[in-house]
C-alpha cells in the first residue's frame, strides 16, 4: 500500500506542477535556473570588464546557440566598444553587447533589450543585481526562445546591453553604430527590474510619449493577481519619470518609440542584498508572461 500511495502522490505532484506552469508560454524552470546562475556570487556582480561579466556573456551566448538563434553581426554575437570610465580610476573600459536576430515576415525591426551588467564588487561586497538586471536578462532569453519557436511578423533583434550602469553606454553604442534607416527599427521593448513587487505591479512606461502603443497592450489578458499599469513617463516628474533611467532612452533620443517594463524601486535597489532569494518567483513568472503577451500584441499591431 505504501508504494501505491507514494506513486499516487508523485503523479499528483507532477500534475500540479504541469498545471501550475501551463499558464506560461515559456519554460518556468529554465527561467528560474537561468536567474539563479546569472545572479550568483560566482559572477561577482557582472561589472563591465570583469571576469564575472565575461562569464555572464559566455552563458548568454551559449544559451542562444542552444536555442539555434543566429547572431546579428557577421562577426558573431559580440559587439565590442570602449569608453573612458567615469567611476573610479580613469582608464579605457572595454565592454561588449550581445546581439542576436530572429527573422520575421517583415523587414521592419523590433529591438527587445535588457542590460546584463551590474555594479560588481564594492567595499568587499558582491552586488549580484538579481532584479537589476539579471531578471530582465533572463526574461530576454525566454522571449528569444518564444519567438524562435513562434515566428514573429517583424524582424526581432535580441539585444543584451553592457555598461548600462555606467551611463547607458551599450545601448548608445548600438543605436549610433547601426544604420537605423536601413535597419528600419520601429520599436524598442526594454526590460530592467521586473521580478519584485510587493503590490504585484509591473509598469509599462512610454505610452505618454507614444500613445499608439497603449491600446495593443491594454487588450492583452493578464495572469491572475497581477497588475500591468501605465505611467512613470510624465515629463517634469523628476525621478518618477523613467524615460531616461534605462536603455530605452537612447532609442527615444533617435525618435524610436519604446515601451519600458519595470517595477518601482525597492529596499534592495543598488544594494548588495539584491539577491536571488529576494525574488518573488510567482510574480516574476507572471511578469515575463505579461511581457511576452505584450510583445506579441505589439508585433501584430505595428505596421
Amino acid at each position: 500500500m505504501g508504494m501505491i500511495v507514494c506513486r499516487i502522490l508523485f503523479i499528483a505532484v507532477l500534475f500540479f506542477t504541469q498545471t501550475a506552469f501551463a499558464q506560461y508560454s515559456f519554460n518556468a524552470g529554465q527561467l528560474t535556473n537561468d536567474l539563479k546562475i546569472l545572479s550568483s556570487d560566482s559572477l561577482e556582480g557582472r561589472k563591465v570588464g570583469s571576469e564575472g561579466n565575461a562569464k555572464a556573456r559566455t552563458y548568454i551566448i551559449t544559451r542562444l546557440e542552444l536555442l539555434g538563434i543566429k547572431p546579428l553581426l557577421e562577426s558573431g554575437y559580440v559587439q565590442t566598444f570602449s569608453f573612458p570610465q567615469t567611476f573610479g580610476q580613469v582608464q579605457p573600459g572595454d565592454a561588449s553587447n550581445v546581439l542576436a536576430v530572429i527573422e520575421g515576415t517583415k523587414k521592419e525591426t523590433i529591438v527587445i533589450s535588457a542590460h546584463y551588467d551590474h555594479l560588481g564588487l564594492l567595499g568587499g561586497k558582491i552586488y549580484n543585481g538579481a532584479d537589476d538586471n539579471a531578471s530582465g536578462t533572463v526574461a530576454l532569453l525566454a522571449i528569444a526562445e518564444y519567438f524562435a519557436k513562434n515566428k514573429p511578423s517583424h524582424r526581432i533583434i535580441i539585444a543584451f546591453f553592457d555598461a548600462e550602469e555606467m551611463g547607458l553606454r551599450g545601448s548608445a553604442h548600438f543605436v549610433n553604430a547601426l544604420d537605423l534607416a536601413r535597419e528600419s527599427i520601429v520599436l524598442n521593448i526594454n526590460m530592467d527590474m521586473i521580478s519584485r513587487s510587493d503590490k504585484n505591479e509591473l509598469y509599462a512606461c512610454g505610452t505618454h510619449h507614444y500613445p499608439q502603443l497603449k491600446k495593443p497592450i491594454e487588450k492583452i489578458s493578464l495572469p491572475e493577481k497581477f497588475s500591468l499599469l501605465f505611467g512613470h513617463d510624465q515629463p517634469g516628474s523628476g525621478r518618477n519619470d523613467w524615460t531616461s533611467q534605462s536603455d530605452q532612452m537612447n532609442f527615444h533620443l533617435k525618435k524610436i518609440p519604446f515601451v519600458y517594463f519595470g517595477v518601482e524601486d525597492h529596499a534592495d535597489y543598488h544594494r548588495p542584498t539584491d539577491d536571488f532569494d529576494k525574488v518573488n518567483l510567482d510574480f516574476y513568472h507572471k511578469s515575463v508572461e505579461a511581457i511576452i503577451r505584450a510583445a506579441k500584441a505589439l508585433d501584430k499591431a505595428l505596421q
